[in-house]
């Protein structure tokens, strides 16, 4: 069993998204530390890639800058590395399944393990296919985290049975981004989740005010935020820790 339960161990999870490497990993460094110390309970890292399908035109401009930046698979590796002499809270990647091909998916999750990180989110991944990335996870004890979107209708209960470290629900239709508000009826989805699932779930896409945290987290077992955070980097660049930190502890007060 993995850290990420640990994530839920405390109430209502609160989980931020930040891309690697946008505008530089240093500063990449500086946000995540400043999210876990203002109460982020789990941080999703992005692997910048060329062609992200389920992003919206903000975190794609992320991964833009990043990638032009020169930041590479390695150098997340030596990020994360890094970051855990001190980050304590789990951490996972958020990433797609050319990215871990490309590596080689046994050195990929390999390395996963030794640096880490605690599970894998590839939201190109078919649930059909999951097999050869799940069982190289399994050898390694790194979780490949399940998405669950309004589309999957009679399929929720077969994923969310073999489900590993939490269950991501997609909120809403389309891409990632800030929606002002989320119309899909997730309480009857989260029901079906419960019946079968024994990990927690959480909902992402759309969320950015602390209303909207508060009320995906009073439905689900906590909130997951990105094209907002990313939104606040693009904004303030190098300097944008303080105000990341600020904004996490305010979506984290929310979902308590």
């Amino acid at each position: 069993m993995s850290n990420i339960k640990n994530a839920f161990s405390n109430g209502k999870a609160f989980i931020p998204f930040i891309t690697c490497g946008d505008p530089d990993l240093e500063t990449t460094a500086k946000v995540v530390r400043a999210a876990a110390n203002n109460g982020a309970d789990l941080i999703e890292l992005g692997i910048p890639f060329s062609d992200p399908t389920a992003e919206g035109p903000v975190i794609q401009g992320a991964n833009l800058r990043a990638l032009k930046a020169g930041v590479t698979t390695d150098k997340v590796f030596d990020l994360v590395r890094e970051l855990r002499t001190d980050v304590t809270i789990p951490m996972v990647f958020m990433t797609y399944a050319n990215v871990v091909f490309s590596y080689g998916a046994d050195r990929f999750i390999k390395t996963c393990k030794e640096v880490g990180i605690d599970g894998i989110i590839l939201p190109d991944l078919p649930y059909e296919e999951k097999e050869e990335f799940d069982s190289i996870c399994n050898d390694y004890d790194v979780d490949l985290i399940s998405l669950i979107a309004p589309t999957s209708e009679n399929r929720i209960a077969m994923i969310a049975k073999e489900a590993k470290g939490f269950i991501y629900l997609v909120s809403s239709l389309g891409v990632t981004g800030m929606r002002s508000e989320i119309k899909t009826d997730l309480e009857s989805i989260v029901a079906v989740i419960r019946e079968n699932a024994s990990v927690p779930c959480a909902i992402g896409f759309g969320i950015s005010k602390p209303e909207q945290a508060k009320k995906m987290a009073s439905i689900s077992d906590g909130a997951i935020v990105g094209s907002a955070i990313i939104k606040i980097l693009e904004e303030h660049g190098k300097d944008a820790a303080e105000y990341v930190g600020e904004y996490v502890k305010s979506m984290k007060d929310a979902v308590r």
